[in-house]
């Protein structure tokens, strides 16, 4: 895993791992702590490698951008014959020279337009979105699929900030918070406070909330529970699920070219029930309809 064990992506990943394999393999978690620590993600990877070199183990399944780069890259690919998976990752599979004779697996892709339709069925008179996203290799890759796709969205961006610490937040918010009518959050984690300190998902969110007062929106289950108003999330369940279940795949004999690199599709609506009551905003019975309804934990 590229980031930290309570990072709330990695422990849905796991729970997707987990419904596949826990009955028929013994399961071994790393966590390279790269949110808060992306410095250290070298040394981490060592360790990683070290412990690969220690278990021998039949199959690996590698989660996010960060262990692609840090870790598979330069101590498996193509130096190994072990079956390597990889889900949660935002790049194009060919930065990291995927797929090849032993490598595969799923790539992550945000709902963002669904999540911004999604927010125009809620309140109508949205007509532009912009997006905070924390200038990190995932936040540049959700950069890259705004960029590609941001012809089919229902409004038109007006900015787009990639950050680094909390300052930035409020200097966005005061001098272009009222040019816009929502703002798309994700990729948060390990953003930093005025103290240097990395902040979790749901500081940020909040402090972003401090500082706004238009609806804010994300692309995943965890940012409406931690105070956006809606989001078309995409799951780490099934980013663990589908890698999972391409390794047993390969396990059970499945040549690696039968199993060509896919991405997720699946996408679950989210409503936060307190942020939609703060902002005033009272949707339509048939919006509702199928939707998840959570509210903010104390």
């Amino acid at each position: 895993m590229s980031y930290e064990q309570d990072n709330p992506w990695c422990q849905e990943i796991k729970e997707g791992i987990d419904r596949v394999m826990a009955d028929s393999a013994e399961l071994t978690y790393f966590y390279m702590n790269t949110k808060v620590d992306l410095q250290g993600g070298r040394e981490k990877a060592k360790e990683a490698y070290e412990l690969y070199e220690e278990l021998k183990p039949d199959g690996i399944i590698t989660v996010d951008d960060n262990a692609q780069s840090m870790f598979v890259v330069p101590y498996l690919k193509d130096r190994v014959s072990t079956p390597v998976f990889f889900c949660g990752v935002n790049n194009k599979a060919s930065a990291y020279g995927y797929p090849n004779q032993h490598i595969s697996g799923t790539l992550e892709r945000g709902h963002i337009r669904e999540s911004i339709a999604f927010l125009k069925q809620l309140i109508p008179d949205v007509e532009n979105i912009c997006f905070i996203v924390r200038s990190s290799p995932s936040g540049h890759a959700i950069k890259s699929q705004v960029e590609s796709e941001q012809s089919t969205y229902i409004v038109p961006i007006e900015h787009f900030l990639l950050l680094t610490d909390s300052s930035q937040i409020e200097e966005f918010t005061r001098t272009r918070g009222a040019q816009c009518n929502a703002i798309y959050v994700d990729s948060l984690e390990g953003t930093t406070d005025i103290n240097g300190k990395p902040m979790d998902n749901r500081e940020v969110i909040d402090f972003l909330k401090n500082n706004y007062k238009g609806p804010v929106i994300g692309g995943n289950s965890y940012h409406v529970e931690d105070g956006a108003v809606s989001a078309v999330a995409k799951t780490g369940q099934e980013q663990g699920g589908i890698a999972a279940g391409m390794l047993l795949k390969a396990l059970n004999g499945t040549p690696m070219e039968k199993l060509p690199v896919t991405r997720n599709y699946k996408g679950r609506r989210y409503i936060n029930v307190n942020s939609i009551k703060e902002l005033g905003i009272q949707p339509r019975p048939i919006v509702l309809r199928g939707a998840t309804l959570v509210t903010t934990p104390k």
